[in-house]
């Protein structure tokens, strides 16, 4: 089985590039997230040509969204709403096989890293907290899942261009990085992608939009991951960053990230 996560900043923008990935890479279940548009706008009919037959979808007007598109059946379509919002940041499917499958898209969490000064950081601590809770408390009996998506964090130092420079920028904060840590103890995630990729290694996900040659710089940041808990770990066969999706005709500033699974 091949999962590839991805937030296409838009599914509307990115439905020639989702048929791209699905034609050169062949993936059984992709995630997206930040799809930006609610059902009535959503392209079922263009991803179902492409060969996903199974779609989830919570989505909203104009923010926010994610969907689990799939060539397999799906069962026990869900997802719960955190913070007291509903604003389509958890998708929740069962996979063939009786894996429990989460698609998030965490708050990124805005430009000031201090709760009291920011509420979308209060937002995205609130979240991780939240979610955390529910892990730890209802889904620790051994269970086959996978956790994926946005997660909006870099948690280690090779996950950023520059540890030092991003050390005080939302997203690679020590906050951030220890609720990140407490949220994969909940349920003993273990991160797939840094299974496969070793942890010394530089690995990114995510290139803004403002840099005049992304490539060039190369100043990324690993946001999007993908976590197995210990009944799935080894299964887990190969992992990669499709990088070269962040030049594409009309790119999502993320890269597709896929795993593997025996």
């Amino acid at each position: 089985m091949r999962i590839i996560s991805w937030n296409v900043n838009s599914v509307r923008l990115r439905v020639d590039n989702l048929a791209r990935l699905a034609s050169e890479w062949q993936p059984d279940v992709v995630c997206i997230q930040e799809v930006k548009a609610e059902a009535k706008d959503f392209p079922f009919e263009a991803l179902k040509a492409i060969g996903f037959e199974h779609i989830h979808l919570r989505g909203m007007k104009g923010y926010n969204g994610v969907a689990v598109l799939s060539r397999l059946p799906l069962q026990k379509p869900g997802g719960e709403n955190w913070c007291g919002k509903e604003d389509s940041r958890h998708a929740m499917v069962r996979l063939p096989g009786g894996i429990e499958l989460h698609n998030f898209y965490i708050p990124a969490g805005g430009d000031i890293p201090d709760p009291d000064a920011n509420d979308k950081f209060a937002h995205k601590l609130g979240f991780l907290d939240e979610a955390t809770t529910w892990f730890a408390e209802g889904r620790r009996n051994g269970r086959k899942m996978i956790l994926l998506g946005d997660l909006n964090i870099a948690p280690l130092e090779t996950d950023v261009w520059s540890h030092k420079e991003l050390l005080n920028v939302v997203s690679h904060t020590a906050i951030e990085v220890e609720k990140l840590k407490q949220l994969q103890a909940s349920a003993k995630w273990v991160d797939a992608v840094r299974k496969i990729v070793p942890p010394a290694e530089r690995l990114y996900s995510w290139w803004s939009y403002r840099a005049a040659d992304w490539s060039a710089s190369d100043r990324g940041r690993r946001l999007d991951h993908v976590w197995v808990t210990p009944a799935l770990a080894g299964a887990v066969t190969g992992a990669r960053v499709l990088k070269e999706a962040r030049g594409w005709k009309m790119p999502s500033d993320h890269a597709p990230v896929i795993v593997d699974f025996s």
